[in-house]
């Protein structure tokens, strides 16, 4: 891993996987223009997932170090950095020390600090495609493919029991990884032990696929491995059924999108809503960028930034 060099203009870092083919290279300086902020640069810190701990704390010491390098959004490291450099932050919000992940790392009156902004912008995101008493009706349920740090900031939002009633009738969770689906069962135990959840072993795409069938229709079926962008392929196979009326979210917004390709197999025949996963790009990014600018993006703000955005997609 070789590390940026010393900033010599206000810089952002993006700390991802194959952070160059990222919209948000080409999106970052209209935004900056809109937002006021001409003159700050996005750069990419490419790791490899599940990097050596000491390789997230050299980029974590780096950027508290640098005059000039005001903060990074973190994507696929969420938990793996946090686990590795969370000793070196001033400040961790309640999100973060909850949640086990940083998705936002910025400076403050000379402080480090760390957010988890993944239950925000997933919420957001959620509420603009999900009917708002969705939850109360037709014993609609949720399953999360996946159960890593987007699985548990979804949970996290969609259980909180200020919600009263209005939350899923079960929630489904699949994992390949034992530590993983141990880790999600832990937090949603402290966010609603109350809540109705399943968590499953899974060794294959043909056990998704059985898992999805028995949903009851108006289920919401979330895509948070990260298959179809960074790596090939689907968590379900083409045999796979969807709920009838139900809600497809593909969390990814680029790649292959093998999982959003088989949801439009079946818009027609099961009455799906499909959304992908360039809504919460957004939510998240702005979420960060006005975290690491200490900038306030009200709505209307927000509003013409989504618009450029869907000018330049």
């Amino acid at each position: 891993m070789k590390l940026p060099e010393k900033a010599s203009v206000p810089t952002m870092y993006f700390i991802g996987v194959t952070t160059g083919k990222s919209s948000i290279m080409k999106l970052f300086p209209a935004w900056a223009e809109e937002l006021g902020i001409e003159g700050a640069v996005l750069k990419g810190i490419d790791l490899e997932i599940h990097a050596q701990p000491e390789d997230y704390r050299k980029v974590v010491e780096f950027i508290k170090n640098d005059e000039l390098s005001m903060g990074a959004l973190v994507t696929t490291h969420k938990i793996d950095l946090y686990e590795a450099a969370n000793d070196l932050f001033d400040y961790l919000d309640p999100f973060a020390q909850m949640l086990g992940e940083l998705s936002s790392i910025s400076k403050k009156d000379g402080k480090l600090q760390g957010h988890a902004k993944d239950p925000i912008s997933s919420g957001l995101a959620l509420e603009s495609f999900v009917p708002k008493n969705h939850w109360n009706n037709d014993n609609a349920e949720l399953f999360i493919i996946g159960a890593g740090g987007s699985a548990i900031a979804i949970s996290a939002y969609l259980l909180d029991p200020n919600k009263g009633e209005n939350i899923p009738t079960k929630v489904i969770i699949a994992d390949k990884s034992v530590k993983r689906l141990e880790e999600i069962e832990r937090i949603i135990n402290k966010v609603n032990p109350a809540a109705n959840i399943e968590y499953h072993l899974i060794s294959d795409a043909e056990e998704n696929d059985e898992l999805m069938f028995k949903l009851n229709p108006y289920s919401l079926v979330i895509n948070a491995t990260g298959l179809g962008k960074d790596r090939p392929g689907s968590p379900l196979t083409d045999n796979g059924k969807f709920p009838h009326n139900g809600i497809i979210w593909e969390l990814n917004y680029r790649g292959e999108l093998d999982f959003k390709h088989q949801a439009l197999a079946q818009i027609e025949d099961k009455n799906l809503l499909i959304e992908d996963g360039w809504i919460y790009f957004i939510h998240g990014w702005t979420q960060v960028v006005s975290e690491v600018f200490d900038l306030e993006i009200v709505r209307e703000k927000f509003i013409r930034i989504e618009q450029i955005s869907n000018q330049m997609k």
